[in-house]
């Protein structure tokens, strides 16, 4: 059985990404890849981080890309279904300018559409439970909320509830990896001045850049 390498919340740094997975030995056949989502907004290259992620697809396996909560956003604001002010309030103006604002719907790489909205919700292995923000305590898997896979903060990290599983997450920023026996937050503020982490399963082996 291979390794696990979760990549925490990108958001645009695309140069702190490169240099990340430069760092990794990654088993193309055997090891598996799981992204967490919020890979565009706030920062400087959200067109070049999805760019790079479909590249690095190509000759892997087995990558997972998860939905994170400015992907939502990013996909409500082009279907128009959603608040513009709400996206841009959360960072959204930086991913238009990557995508050649004010064309943006018009001009959006088919496949990077496609990647946005190939996005999944969570991923579940035997051992772990990976998401973007966090689970709801004390409700099933199955009866998770979008909104609060997506969202929620607090009330899921401050929880001692034990879901079976380690659930990995992104979504609330830390300055080191928050590691506790139910749950693993490696958000540590990328975009923010902090490191981008990547975290090996089942060791706990940290690499960041």
């Amino acid at each position: 059985m291979g390794k696990i390498f979760v990549v925490g919340d990108i958001h645009g740094c695309l140069r702190k990404l490169t240099k990340l997975m430069s760092l990794i030995d990654i088993d193309d056949e055997q090891d598996t890849v799981v992204f967490l989502g919020d890979y565009i907004d706030r920062g400087p290259d959200s067109h070049g981080v999805v760019e790079f992620i479909l590249d690095f697809k190509k000759d892997k396996t087995k990558v997972v890309c998860l939905m994170g909560n400015h992907e939502d956003l990013f996909l409500r604001y082009m279907q128009d279904s959603g608040s513009r002010d709400v996206f841009l309030s959360n960072g959204g103006f930086s991913t238009l300018i990557s995508y050649n604002f004010p064309h943006v719907i018009e001009d959006i790489p088919e496949r990077h559409y496609q990647f946005f909205v190939s996005l999944i919700s969570y991923y579940e292995t035997a051992d772990y439970i990976f998401v973007h923000a966090g689970l709801k305590p004390c409700v099933p898997l199955w009866e998770q909320e979008r909104e609060d896979l997506l969202w929620i903060r607090g009330e899921f990290i401050s929880s001692p509830y034990d879901f079976g599983k380690t659930v990995v997450f992104g979504h609330t920023g830390f300055s080191q990896p928050f590691i506790k026996a139910n749950k693993i937050g490696i958000d540590t503020g990328a975009v923010y001045g902090g490191k981008l982490t990547c975290m090996e399963l089942p060791e706990k082996k940290i690499y960041q850049s």
